[in-house]
């Protein structure tokens, strides 16, 4: 009775996790990461016969960099961290105390034939390092388009990139906010320059289902696990 229990109550846990997994797992034209369209303007546009007037306005002093909503910029990926961090404790601890034999007319008491000399001693190591160490790195382009467009000229961006392959999808999804200054004339802008970036690199499918630990072994490996 009690197997059949722990049974149901495992394949519940599995259950719930399984579904918990598969209702996070990202999925492409997510709405959070879609792109922003510009709104269509209507105007009574009268041509004047110039290639430079109102009916033309892609001329040559027109602006190439993104600054309106809609607007599309490529992203240069070029994200590198590195951390380490190295720890060591030593410390050694020792006593020793004796007592010397009683003595009575210069020679030493014995007491059942032993004497009463007596002797203590304790002594105590610890020793203990850490060492941790880390080191991402992220490079490549995406394009993202402008969402919103800040009083002070900032852009808010946002995009995602998917690819297909033989054995799942691998993706790049990037939001955060631009200074039109540092569009380049170009129109790219480095990941560096993105204030409050949040960039995501990850993949669905049989690949990443096979790197990543099963439900149980989380439970095991976490700080619930109470041995």
């Amino acid at each position: 009775m009690m197997r059949t229990a722990l049974a149901l109550v495992f394949m519940t846990a599995a259950a719930l996790t399984s579904g918990c997994a598969s209702m996070m797992d990202p999925v492409p034209d997510d709405p959070k990461f879609a792109p922003a369209l510009p709104e269509d303007t209507v105007a009574d546009i009268v041509p004047d016969g110039s290639i430079f007037g109102i009916a033309r306005p892609d001329n040559l002093y027109t602006d190439i960099k993104a600054h309106r909503v809609g607007d599309i910029i490529s992203v240069e990926l070029k994200e590198s961290t590195r951390a380490s961090k190295n720890t060591s404790n030593e410390t050694e601890k020792s006593n020793k105390n004796s007592i010397s034999a009683l003595t009575l007319g210069g020679k030493p008491v014995k007491i059942g034939g032993y004497t009463t000399e007596a002797g203590m001693g304790s002594s105590s190591d610890f020793s203990g390092s850490a060492k941790a160490s880390q080191s991402n790195s992220l490079t490549g382009n995406i394009s993202v388009s402008v969402v919103k467009v800040l009083a002070n000229g900032n852009l808010v961006v946002r995009g995602e990139k998917w690819v297909m392959l033989t054995n799942g999808n691998e993706y790049i999804r990037i939001t955060g906010i631009v200074r039109s200054e540092d569009v380049n004339a170009d129109n790219t802008v480095s990941s560096q320059k993105i204030a409050d970036a949040r960039i995501q690199y990850g993949g669905t499918g049989d690949f990443a289902n096979t790197a990543e630990k099963g439900w149980l072994s989380k439970f095991f490996n976490s700080k619930w696990m109470p041995f």
